[in-house]
């Protein structure tokens, strides 16, 4: 029997004003109000709005037997709680039914887990507490930001706790295997992942309404066809696209509503099911291992990262961004930590793309800078500013050598604790035990001299889950070093 996984991505950057270099240390406020609440609400009444009361008429209809995942950043859900309320009740009705999961990723749909694995671990708690919070889940499978993978995230999201990851079925990763599959990480045999069908997805999300497809017009039979006509081995199709798909990539026109409402009836006619991503990893087996040596992603053609850090430009904000990221971890203003989400967002280094041909044109589409270079200056300048704030909390005086020792001797002290509460416990279970008069009293455990307990200074460490499990106790990734390229 096959099954089709839907997922739906929503994210929406706030967008920066025009920050002059003279605004540096006199304007503290970043965002364009008027633009973010614009944008954000033009497309959910375009497209969020309309596409959720779809998917409640589907599943009205067709009960458990249609289902679908979400996966929506952090500063997304506070731009639609802030200007679209609405949205987030709709959104808890659609919960409701049972028939929506929702993934686990970065709150600031950042490259965290690329630069800085203490602040990806981070935010991704903040997220999943913050969809707690709005619709009583906790996410069991994990998506990272554009899918970027490798197998030092793999470990970290093992760490964590997960179960099951997606990421993008990318040609040159699979060779001549299928992303029709459950496969296991190399890296963390216990992770499944779920790979992204490209093709069947571009053909709902960019190829629909294109009248010179050679497949124009798509009708739901035909395309339910193409996946019950896939070898009878090939068993899970997922399907990942931004929400924005329906009423506004794909004109309510186009058609794409009545598509998506005649797909389960079609369906049902070849024995194919839909399932969510922890229904996947439930009931699918791995067919082999995947090893992702270097970072890839559902972006561009090459499927790398190179749309946020394929040049100097990009490499450089994003190494002066991260160089502050453990001083503002333990600054306890809210609005800097708030500001730091905001400006982790990967959408700022990815209006800085120089790419030409068709992946530039995608670049050039979306921003809304009229140069690469014009989006490097303007965030440049917002960040020397956010720096600027950041060292008025903890002065320069305090370089990264000595923050960094500063912070490897809290953590020792921790340890050392946290070994001294064991060492109490042992002894006060062996007095009972000798009073008791069953059990000879023993010798308590004497800590280990302090040099044999010294930790590697350099080495960075990423926080352990609250259970206790092995796979918590692997040593996490360290940070990469991105490969500045010139243009």
């Amino acid at each position: 029997m096959k099954a089709i996984c839907f997922y739906f991505q929503i994210h929406q950057p706030f967008r920066l004003k025009t920050y002059r270099f003279f605004d540096i240390g006199n304007d503290h406020y970043y965002y364009d109000d008027f633009a973010n609440d614009d944008i954000i609400t033009r497309i959910a009444h375009r497209s969020y709005l309309p596409a959720n009361e779809m998917l409640k008429e589907m599943i009205a209809q067709y009960g458990k037997k249609f289902k679908v995942a979400f996966s929506i950043s952090g500063t997304a859900l506070e731009q639609l709680e802030q200007y679209v309320p609405e949205f987030i009740d709709s959104m808890k009705e659609l919960t409701a039914t049972g028939c929506v999961e929702f993934l686990s990723e970065t709150y600031a749909h950042s490259l965290a887990s690329l630069q800085d694995p203490e602040e990806f671990v981070a935010q991704v708690k903040a997220h999943d507490e913050k969809i707690y919070q709005l619709f009583g889940q906790k996410p069991k499978v994990f998506r990272n930001t554009e899918l970027i993978y490798d197998d030092d995230i793999a470990a970290m999201v093992m760490s964590m706790g997960f179960k099951g990851a997606i990421t993008d079925g990318a040609k040159h990763i699979l060779g001549w295997k299928s992303p029709n599959y459950v496969y296991n990480s190399a890296a963390a045999p216990k992770l499944k992942l779920l790979l992204k069908n490209s093709k069947l997805s571009d053909d709902i999300s960019f190829r629909f309404s294109n009248t010179e497809w050679v497949n124009y017009p798509l009708r739901a039979d035909t395309y339910i066809n193409w996946i019950a006509q896939l070898p009878q081995e090939e068993q899970i199709v997922n399907l990942f696209m931004n929400y924005d798909t329906f009423g506004e990539l794909q004109p309510r026109e186009s058609g794409i509503f009545e598509f998506m409402k005649a797909l389960p009836r079609f369906a049902a006619d070849h024995n194919i099911q839909f399932l969510t991503p922890s229904e996947v990893i439930a009931k699918l087996k791995p067919v082999a291992e995947l090893s992702v040596l270097h970072p890839i992603s559902w972006t561009d053609e090459a499927r790398d990262t190179s749309a946020w850090l394929g040049n100097t430009l990009q490499n450089e904000a994003v190494e002066k961004l991260y160089s502050i990221g453990e001083r503002v971890r333990l600054c306890q203003d809210k609005r800097i930590k708030q500001d730091w989400n905001y400006l982790q967002a990967s959408d700022h280094f990815f209006y800085m793309c120089t790419k030409h041909s068709s992946d530039g044109s995608v670049h050039s589409h979306y921003s809304p800078y009229d140069s690469p270079y014009a989006a490097f200056t303007n965030y440049m300048n917002v960040l020397s500013d956010f720096m600027t704030r950041v060292e008025a909390q903890y002065p320069s005086d305090i370089d990264n050598e000595e923050l960094n020792a500063l912070l490897l001797t809290i953590r020792n002290q921790e340890h050392e604790i946290e070994e001294l509460n064991r060492e109490v416990e042992m002894m006060r279970n062996n007095i009972v035990k000798d009073t008791t008069g069953d059990f000879a009293p023993e010798e308590p455990i004497m800590p280990e001299p302090e040099q044999e307990k010294k930790i590697e200074p350099k080495k960075k460490t990423v926080a352990k889950p609250a259970a206790k499990k092995p796979a918590a106790k692997q040593e996490p990734a360290k940070k990469k070093k991105i490969t500045k390229k010139e243009k």
